[in-house]
């Protein structure tokens, strides 16, 4: 019997993979010789990829160098304009059409990422996915394509949300919200509370970049910022 191996990604998957898990930063430069060698692909497919990651606004010019893209106030606001849409209408969907198994799973995840506090890169990988079960459970491929194009943007911010002292209890509690009325099959109230859920994160954002909140173990003036993925809330 013929062994199935697993698919390999492409050099355009790669690349988005590592700026989404944060190898690579909004202005960190990217080098087709050091990604062929990193990725173990000659250089014309990381050509290509770089060159459709740039038309797609991931990545910019600074000079004749490729990097990582970075989000202005405007974008930013932008962004979570659009998301806040789509995060909203995947809820009112997923409390009409989530089957109960998608309604325990996300119940189980509410729960389990409760272990995570204190872990702010921890709790913005769960929350992708907590955020993306979601998304499957609106059982609309249309409204996931387009959440998974604001999702790729995401990953241009620097930092997650979770970063900023007491966010993280503060964003479990809103997800508890958000599948307690999934689970109730209530469209409107799921609609509002990840609605609400989004704009306190976008908030918190705001407030983290004004510098008017402590990220978690800041220690005064001299801190560095917190890193982490920025697809978090």
């Amino acid at each position: 019997m013929q062994e199935i191996k697993p698919a390999q990604k492409d050099a355009y998957s790669l690349i988005l993979e590592a700026i989404d898990t944060g190898v690579y930063r909004p202005g960190d430069r990217l080098v087709e010789s050091e990604l062929a060698e990193r990725f173990g692909v000659s250089r014309t497919p990381i050509r290509e990829a770089l060159q459709r990651l740039e038309t797609q606004s991931m990545l910019s010019r600074d000079g004749r160098s490729l990097i990582v893209a970075s989000l202005d106030h405007n974008q930013l606001a932008e962004l979570y304009v659009v998301r806040t849409e789509l995060e909203a209408l995947a809820a009112r969907l997923a409390a009409r059409h989530a089957t109960d198994e998608e309604i325990r799973v996300l119940q189980d995840m509410a729960r389990q990422d409760r272990k995570l506090l204190g872990d702010p890169e921890a709790l913005s990988r769960a929350n992708r996915r907590f955020h993306k079960q979601i998304h499957l459970a609106s059982h609309n491929r249309f409204l996931v394509q387009q959440i998974d194009l604001v999702h790729r943007t995401m990953a241009l911010l620097a930092t997650t949300s979770f970063a900023a002292e007491g966010r993280d209890e503060d964003a479990l509690a809103e997800h508890d919200a958000i599948v307690a009325a999934i689970a109730a099959h209530d469209p409107e109230a799921a609609g509002e509370t990840l609605r609400t859920h989004i704009s306190k994160a976008f908030e918190t954002r705001l407030k983290l970049d004004a510098g008017e909140l402590k990220t978690r173990g800041e220690t005064g003036a001299e801190a560095g910022p917190e890193t982490g993925t920025g697809a978090g809330s």
